[in-house]
């Protein structure tokens, strides 16, 4: 198989700066804004962005060390191992992290966010816009062995299970 090299184009600088205690997931922070400071060699990539709400960000999880093929989810009621692909745990292979945020602003290199679960200095790979046409799920859709309530989300926060 092919070697596959990602490059950060910016840094993602939020108020989260430990891995414990931080909320779970963007439903979680709803308020907590943070920034984006892009590498002066993609800011031109930028042009046109503000025209868009909400954004999803592919990030590194920078501070994991290690993959887990199954893992004990934080919103997991039962505290049952489930196979990773399956969660939303940094310890996937690759360790890469998906967020939708609230965009507020662009002002040149740095674009503001709103809605952030993400830990200060986190490398961001890429961003594309949220497009409603393209990326709501109309009809039914399904949350696997998911159960908790979106209250309970929004006040989960992280323990030291992913911290080494």
């Amino acid at each position: 198989m092919q070697e596959i090299t990602l490059h950060p184009v910016a840094t993602i600088r939020s108020p989260f700066c430990e891995l414990v205690d931080m909320p779970v997931q963007p439903k979680g922070a709803r308020e907590v804004c943070a920034r984006i400071e892009f590498l002066p060699e993609y800011v031109e990539g930028l042009k046109d962005l503000e025209g868009f709400s909400h954004l999803y960000l592919i990030y590194h999880f920078h501070k994991v060390t290690q993959s887990k093929l199954q893992v004990v989810p934080f919103n997991d009621k039962t505290n049952t191992p489930r196979g990773v692909f399956a969660t939303r745990t940094p310890m996937h292979p690759n360790g890469l992290g998906l967020s939708v945020v609230e965009l507020v602003k662009v002002e040149g290199s740095v674009v503001t966010i709103r809605g952030v679960d993400i830990l200060d200095g986190t490398p961001l790979i890429d961003i594309k816009p949220y497009i409603a046409n393209f990326d709501k799920v109309e009809g039914e859709s399904r949350s696997g062995w998911m159960r908790s309530s979106e209250a309970e989300v929004s006040q989960k926060r992280s323990d030291d299970r992913f911290v080494e």
